[in-house]
């Protein structure tokens, strides 16, 4: 019996001998085995992009909400306590001091502007997180969506690429191919 020939039915294979080849329905049942671990995988990652856009959107309701309360203490500090300190200011600074009218109400209507910027600078950065950051970035690496825009074609830094004319070949006026 020549040792590459495979066993007569009901011998079993010697140490050395290899096993048979798979048969076709062993082919299809591990076939069927890689498509169910596939398909695990792929509402796995589903599951977790939902999970992800739950958690961006919580996040983006507690930031507008921390916004409008920053906007309102900027508001509150804007109408009460600054109105009374800009004004002891103004009578300090024109009969304590000597300075005229005009250049302490200028100061002081200065230094209001300086704190209100101050204020909404700190609830836009609050708004930075109502922009689903996180999202936009999964999305992106799965090739759905913008990714954002790039910061050096924003600035002019790098050309892209040219515009195709009208009625050029190729181009959607005409439908044409070249």
């Amino acid at each position: 019996m020549d040792p590459q020939s495979p066993p007569p039915p009901g011998e079993t294979p010697g140490p050395g001998a290899e096993a048979p080849p798979p048969g076709f329905a062993e082919a299809l049942r591990g076939l069927r085995e890689s498509g169910l671990a596939g398909l695990g995988a792929a509402g796995d990652a589903a599951g977790a992009m939902r999970r992800l856009v739950a958690a961006d959107m919580a996040l983006a309701r507690s930031a507008a909400g921390r916004a409008a309360a920053f906007a309102g203490a900027a508001v509150m500090f804007g109408a009460s306590a600054w109105l009374l300190l800009m004004t002891a200011l103004i009578v300090v600074l024109s009969l304590r001091l000597g300075l005229p009218w005009w250049l302490s109400l200028g100061g002081t209507g200065l230094l209001s502007g300086v704190a209100a910027w101050l204020m909404m600078r700190q609830a836009a950065r609050c708004f930075e997180h109502t922009r689903f950051s996180a999202t936009r970035r999964q999305l992106a690496r799965m090739g759905i969506g913008d990714p954002g825009p790039d910061p050096e074609a924003a600035a002019g830094m790098a050309p892209g690429p040219a515009p195709a004319a009208a009625g050029t070949p190729g181009t959607p006026e005409t439908g044409a191919t070249p």
